[in-house]
């Protein structure tokens, strides 16, 4: 196991994302040794905290059992906080002289890790100062780690590309999507490739249609002004789904090199074939927006809070797409996703052809989350004196504490960060592809117009079309 000794400067060290999920995520990869016991954090923000405030707000993030007392207490002593105001280069002046002295201090190789918890306008700004400020190591590695989004279209990503590369190279950028450090999600290429009962049949000769679902039953909480914005397609479907969509439809990669991997995902995206006019995407892509609930209890996303009353905004969204590659020619694709839905779950279903017309196909259905499986749905004989055949589960799961002593998503994700593994963080045209599919959906809905909206309850599995979207071809929805 490689130990790393690193200094992490994270930006926005005062807000919600670094309390619930980046703390105790480090603590977690400290106590397994993954991180060097010589390492140092740097937390800043706006707020004028001391490190010992810092240090207090770690630790409770953190939420030590009674006999980690005396480990958590070493972890947070080498947390030091600074205020900052990200716009101001003298602030940065004051980041470099504690990035020497920390440097110093830990013996940490010049190892740079940055971490931009900030709003996405500040990405570029950050990282200019960064480098025109000297933050940037000469003798270790400097990684740029940022939240989505990677822009609001292609225009603006393209933007905010070329704004990084004057100061990280495409190598040095990590854009963390934290569906890919799910450990299921991360199993995927083994159950692909490492069973050849798989690995022979993952084709169009012996697939009917492939399935994914990211189904929350919460609303859009306090984020009703950034949805707005956004909406389940830019939310959700532009990167989770598209990510999952290159994991489950890649070719196998030529190794395991971060380069292979991202080569076949690009590809993946690259032959997504785009819908031909705006008839196209009426027939093949189905917005939702929820309604009350039908008790009463749950409001309609039009009475959420910072929510037009009139809003065109898709809370739910169903797709079906193809790929222009020769293994998947004719194969149906479908990705749904939504809010304020029946059940939270994501899943992947894959659905075998049958052997004949009376024979229902075998299915794998992964399950990444509420629960950690995968079942795979065989034919067997009925007992008794019949020669008929019947579905019969075969299941791999795992129990809450396996599942609670795998690494969590960002726990992983920083930690390929820190030794450069980049195979489950989304190259820059990975980024582009998807911005490209999706802003040709929303071209043609500006001339489609507007969708008599609400249109499904909430609670409820989305809006009927969904799943006429299915049934056209013959298939039905297998995840809920």
């Amino acid at each position: 196991m490689k130990e790393n000794n690193v200094l992490i400067t994270l930006f926005g060290a005062s807000g919600d994302l670094a309390a619930r999920k980046l703390y105790p995520a480090i603590y977690k990869l400290y106590k397994s040794g993954r991180i060097s016991r010589q390492f140092a954090l740097i937390g800043t923000a706006r707020r004028p905290w001391s490190d010992d405030y810092f240090r207090q707000v770690v630790l409770s993030s953190i939420e030590p059992s009674q006999q980690e007392q005396e480990l958590a207490q070493e972890f947070i002593s080498h947390f030091y906080y600074q205020a900052h105001d990200v716009t101001d280069s003298v602030h940065y002046q004051k980041l470099k002289l504690k990035a020497l002295e920390l440097e110093e201090r830990y013996q940490l190789s010049g190892n740079r890790l940055f971490y931009l918890s900030t709003s996405p306008s500040f990405f570029p700004t950050i990282a200019g100062y960064i480098k025109t400020q000297g933050l940037l190591s000469q003798t270790g590695y400097n990684h740029l780690m940022i939240e989505k989004p990677f822009g609001h279209d292609l225009v603006s990503a393209n933007q905010l590309q070329s704004q990084l590369n004057e100061a990280f190279d495409e190598d040095q950028i990590f854009r963390i999507d934290h569906y890919l450090g799910k450990e299921i999600v991360q199993g995927i290429d083994n159950l692909r490739f490492d069973n050849i009962i798989f690995s022979q049949s993952w084709n169009k000769d012996t697939i009917d249609n492939i399935q994914i679902t990211l189904a929350e039953t919460v609303g859009v909480e306090e984020r009703g002004a950034y949805y707005e914005q956004s909406g389940v397609l830019r939310d959700m479907i532009q990167n989770h789904a598209l990510q999952l969509l290159t994991l489950i439809a890649m070719d196998r990669p030529k190794d395991t090199s971060n380069h292979a991997v991202q080569t076949e995902k690009i590809k993946v995206l690259q032959h997504i074939i785009p819908y031909k006019d705006a008839e196209d995407v009426a027939k093949n892509v189905i917005r939702g927006q929820y309604g009350p609930s039908m008790d009463g209890q749950l409001n309609g996303y039009r009475q959420e809070a910072n929510v037009a009353e009139d809003s065109q905004t898709e809370s739910f969204l169903a797709l079906r797409l193809e790929l222009d590659l020769p293994q998947w020619q004719g194969v149906p694709f479908y990705i749904r996703s939504g809010k304020r839905m029946k059940h939270k779950a994501t899943t992947i279903d894959v659905q075998f052809k049958s052997t004949r017309p009376d024979l229902c196909g075998n299915f794998l259905h992964i399950e990444i989350s509420p629960d950690l499986s995968c079942e795979l749905w065989l034919n067997h004989k009925k007992m008794g004196y019949q020669r008929q055949s019947e579905l019969k589960l075969f299941k791999t799961d795992y129990t809450d504490q396996q599942a609670a002593s795998s690494p969590d998503d960002y726990e992983r994700l920083i930690y390929e960060c820190m030794i450069g593994d980049k195979s489950h963080y989304a190259h820059f045209q990975e980024v582009q592809y998807a911005w490209q599919f999706v802003d040709q959906i929303r071209y043609y809905w500006q001339e489609i117009g507007p969708i008599a909206f609400p249109n499904y309850a909430a609670g409820t599995n989305g809006p009927e079309a969904a799943k006429n979207l299915l049934a056209r071809d013959g298939f039905k929805w297998l995840g809920l």
